[in-house]
């Protein structure tokens, strides 16, 4: 099978000054900043001269060489009682500063409102505004803190994001979902360019199944944060299901809040699963090929909800899973089917029922011919369709055409 070549648009951006902002911390264990690293490797492979600024968890240094880019990273605040919205406006004043101190970038590459909002001003100066958009403040941050649900903040937000979404030279976004809600909110279509998360498939490469001993039973794998919207409280009820058929065991391996981690355990407790579950602390990055070749079964159980239905994502859990050639159970969800054709690279069922769950689970356990043949379907179209190499390169081709477009957008000027 042939490769995507890596980076075919070596130097396409030679010496163009690109500011790179992220309200995250990198490197985590998180897709996020696996997203970021792989866009900054890919910038710098073009020749781009990348300033990126980052946010602080308080362990990292200051500023460092981070995959050839000059990484700068807010610092982080000392108190500890200080809420998301604090942290987030002291990054979009580092972002000012910076900015402010340094106006020769021909590109402002932003990931959300905090990073893009203090770069309107710069693009009267000439600066290109780039947005990433993978999730919207707006969106999810009623997931993390439900007190915030329907708080007049979020409108406010919403309102800043819609400016700089505005105002916005040009826009990547992870899906077509994605694509459509900025479109359905008077986004321009034509200057939303999708680029799907990608693998690196010299480190996700396919592995044998485990070979099991008859009284070493099966394991579900999942990976990813303990986010609401990921579907786990339904992955925990279809466990007395699955149980009640055959001995399994589910890992849950994840980046998560406390109450999270607390209300996932008691749900398991509850459920009289609890020996039966593990779920652990996340690993770095390049340790997930280790823990995904130990599993019988991948799954990614996302709910039916607005963060996963209406503003899309791409879960990137998925296509990792894929690319190692492990049989995958799904959500059936458009986002889910962007990636995965059901039936042939992964067995989806119906959101949010734990009985749709159990049954793929089953389905895939009994039948291991079937289960391996959707595997390498899966792990020859990640290598097709779904590397870092082929999203380095759609991300230098938005680069270029925004860079040598002569025509500028009207930007409105927020007064928020």
């Amino acid at each position: 099978m042939m490769l995507h070549p890596p980076y075919k648009l070596h130097g396409k951006l030679h010496g163009q000054q690109t500011l790179y902002t992220a309200f995250d911390v990198v490197p985590a264990p998180k897709g996020a900043s696996t997203h970021i690293t792989q866009f900054t490797r890919a910038l710098v492979a073009a020749g781009a001269a990348v300033s990126l600024i980052t946010a602080n968890d308080g362990t990292l240094p200051p500023h460092e060489q981070y995959v050839g880019a000059q990484m700068l990273r807010v610092p982080a605040q000392p108190d500890a009682s200080t809420t998301y919205l604090d942290r987030a406006e002291a990054f979009s004043a580092f972002v000012a500063q910076h900015i402010a101190s340094a106006p020769g970038y021909a590109v402002g590459h932003v990931r959300s409102v905090w990073g893009g909002w203090p770069l309107l001003a710069a693009q009267r100066r000439g600066l290109r505004l780039l947005c990433e958009i993978n999730g919207l403040p707006s969106v999810e941050l009623k997931y993390h803190y439900p007190a915030l649900a329907g708080a007049p903040l979020i409108d406010t937000i919403q309102a800043r994001e819609l400016t700089m979404l505005a105002a916005a030279d040009a826009i990547v976004c992870v899906s077509q979902v994605t694509r459509l809600y900025l479109i359905s909110l008077g986004i321009m279509a034509e200057k939303i360019t999708v680029i799907p998360n990608g693998v690196d498939v010299a480190h996700f490469s396919p592995t044998p199944l485990p070979q099991r001993a008859p009284d070493d039973p099966p394991v579900l794998l999942y990976i990813g944060t303990l986010a609401d919207w990921q579907g786990l409280r339904t992955l925990l009820e279809a466990m007395p299901l699955l149980l009640a058929e055959r001995p399994v065991r589910l890992r849950i391996v994840g980046r998560g809040r406390n109450r999270q981690r607390k209300a996932l355990r008691k749900h398991a407790e509850g459920l009289g699963i609890a020996a039966q579950v593990t779920i652990d602390d996340p690993v770095p990055h390049d340790a997930i090929p280790a823990l995904i070749a130990g599993a019988d079964v991948c799954v990614a159980p996302l709910g039916y909800n607005d963060r996963n239905v209406v503003q899309g994502c791409c879960p990137l859990k998925i296509l990792e899973y894929m690319a190692c050639e492990r049989p995958v159970v799904a959500a059936n969800l458009p986002v889910v089917r962007e990636l995965a054709h059901a039936d042939h690279e992964a067995l989806l069922f119906t959101p949010d029922a734990p009985d749709a769950l159990a049954r793929a689970v089953l389905t895939l356990l009994a039948d291991p011919t079937r289960a391996a043949q959707m595997a390498a379907h899966g792990a020859e179209r990640v290598r097709r369709e779904f590397t870092w190499d082929i999203a380095g390169d759609r991300l230098i081709e938005v680069y270029a055409r925004l860079l040598s477009s002569s025509s500028r957008l009207e930007r409105p000027v927020s007064r928020l």
